[in-house]
């Protein structure tokens, strides 16, 4: 890898681009609105991957109006989210395991910055064998605003150590992408369920097929 690193750590956010679940949240949110009695359009869950407090609140507001609980639909959609996985189990994307085994062997700091809580985190990395991977996990209910909002990936960065310049953020939706750029981070997309438009493309540092031709950009 020569001498001079490019950065010092690489950040992954969790749903759709370490793991192939974003699509279970795709099902998950018109089925929880529908229990509701409300109907959601096609494109809206796509606006939400990855979308944190309180901007998810605000735009269930400006979608359904503020007779909607979101409180509950939230706890049902998470319901829903537990059956998909029992069911389905935790598929991984393709070049996970491979590059968390890369930059581990290359002296990277690898964490992970997500929309789910601790508890679930921790779960669900246990269960697909890679919580041992990360020296960092950091998740939404620790910083004041979810994403896009820059703050997920400002702390990341605090509590490794390091400046937001010398680390890569991979995320796959545009939420994500939003934030870990206003946070100074050179940003890299792996895309799941979209591609980026024009306006994307200009915060990104690259765009990759997969997560392991992350470590061409070392090179």
């Amino acid at each position: 890898m020569g001498t001079e690193k490019v950065v010092d750590a690489v950040l992954f956010d969790l749903d759709g681009t370490l793991t192939d679940t974003e699509k279970y949240y795709q099902t998950a949110w018109p089925e929880a609105l529908k229990h509701f009695g409300y109907q959601m359009e096609a494109w809206m869950p796509l606006e939400l991957r990855s979308l944190g407090r309180p901007f998810a609140p605000l735009k269930f507001k400006e979608w359904f109006g503020d007779d909607l609980d979101f409180g509950m639909v939230l706890e049902y959609r998470k319901g829903l989210m537990e059956e998909l996985i029992r069911k389905n189990g935790i598929p991984l994307k393709p070049g996970a395991v491979e590059i968390l085994k890369w930059l581990r062997e290359n002296e990277i700091l690898t964490a992970v910055a997500t929309a789910n809580n601790y508890e679930r985190t921790k779960r669900y990395l246990e269960q697909i064998g890679l919580f041992s991977c990360f020296d960092q996990i950091i998740c939404a209910n620790m910083v004041e605003r979810g994403k896009p909002a820059p703050d997920i990936y400002a702390f990341a960065c605090k509590q490794l150590g390091i400046e937001p310049e010398r680390a890569f953020a991979v995320e796959d939706s545009p939420n994500g992408v939003m934030s870990a750029y206003a946070a100074g981070l050179k940003v890299v997309m792996v895309p799941d369920l979209t591609e980026p438009d024009e306006e994307l493309l200009g915060k990104l540092y690259a765009r990759v097929d997969t997560l392991f031709e992350i470590r061409g950009l070392f090179s």
